[in-house]
C-alpha cells in the first residue's frame, strides 16, 4: 500500500504534497523503531490505517485558509500529520501528554518541511489557546473529551461548517453519543477499502456542548 492510495482519492494534489505523503512511510519506519508509535503490523498498511483514515476528516470538512486546529492526543501525529500536508495553510497545534510521541511529531514535520506545525507535550485541558477546530482520533469516550474542551474554541467563523469537533471513531457509537447532538458521517462513503465499513467522522458544532 502506497502513497498512490492518497493521489487516487486526493487527485488535485501539488508535487511538493505528493512528495511529502511519499517521504512518510520512511519517516516513520525510521522513527518507529526508536520510539514506537505505530504497531509493527500496522506499518505495512500505514497510508490506509493511519494516512487515509486521517484524511477522512478533509472529506467531511475543507478547512479554510487561517484556520486554527487543534489535534488532542495525537500520538505520532495523526491525524494532525496529514491535515497539515492537505492544508498547508491552516495552522495545527497537536498535543499529547507523552513526550516521546512529541519527538516523533516534531522530527516528522520537519523531514517534510511542514511551517504548519505546532507540537505540545502537555495535556489538552490545561492548553489556554483558542481553535476554530478540534479533532482528534478516539483518543477517549466522547462524554469526557467535550469536558477537555471548554474556553477551547475561537468566536470567529469563516468555515464551511461552525466551528467545533471532528472525531474520528469506529464501531457501533448509539450508547456513547446518547443525548450528544452530532452529525455522523460515513466514511465508507468515502472510501471503498474494507477497512472504513465500519469507520466514522462525528462533527460536533461548538454550540452543541458547553464548550
Amino acid at each position: 500500500m502506497s502513497s498512490a492510495l492518497i493521489s487516487k482519492y486526493f487527485p488535485d494534489l501539488t508535487e511538493e504534497q505528493k512528495l511529502q505523503f511519499e517521504k512518510l512511510e520512511a519517516l516513520y519506519k525510521d522513527w518507529n523503531e526508536k520510539i514506537n508509535v505505530i504497531s509493527r503490523k500496522d506499518m505495512d498498511s500505514l497510508y490506509e490505517k493511519h494516512v487515509l483514515h486521517s484524511l477522512g476528516i478533509a472529506k467531511i470538512m475543507e478547512f479554510t485558509p487561517e484556520t486554527k486546529v487543534l489535534d488532542i492526543g495525537t500520538g505520532g501525529g495523526f491525524p494532525g500529520i496529514p491535515l497539515a500536508i492537505l492544508f498547508p495553510e491552516v495552522h495545527f497545534t497537536m498535543i499529547d501528554s507523552i513526550g516521546k510521541k512529541i519527538t516523533v511529531v516534531n522530527a516528522v514535520a520537519e523531514g517534510l518541511g511542514l511551517k504548519n506545525v505546532t507540537a505540545i507535550h502537555g495535556r489538552a485541558e490545561k492548553l489556554k489557546d483558542k481553535f476554530h477546530f478540534v479533532v482528534s482520533r478516539a483518543v477517549t469516550q466522547m462524554p469526557e473529551f467535550l469536558r477537555w474542551l471548554k474556553g477551547k474554541f475561537e468566536k470567529d467563523q469563516f468555515n464551511p461548517k461552525h466551528n467545533g469537533v471532528l472525531y474520528l471513531k469506529g464501531g457501533d457509537l448509539a450508547e456513547e453519543l446518547a443525548g450528544i447532538k452530532c452529525e455522523i458521517f460515513q466514511l465508507k462513503n468515502h472510501f471503498e477499502e474494507e477497512f472504513f465499513d465500519t469507520k466514522k467522522v462525528v462533527y460536533l458544532s461548538k454550540g452543541n456542548f458547553n464548550s
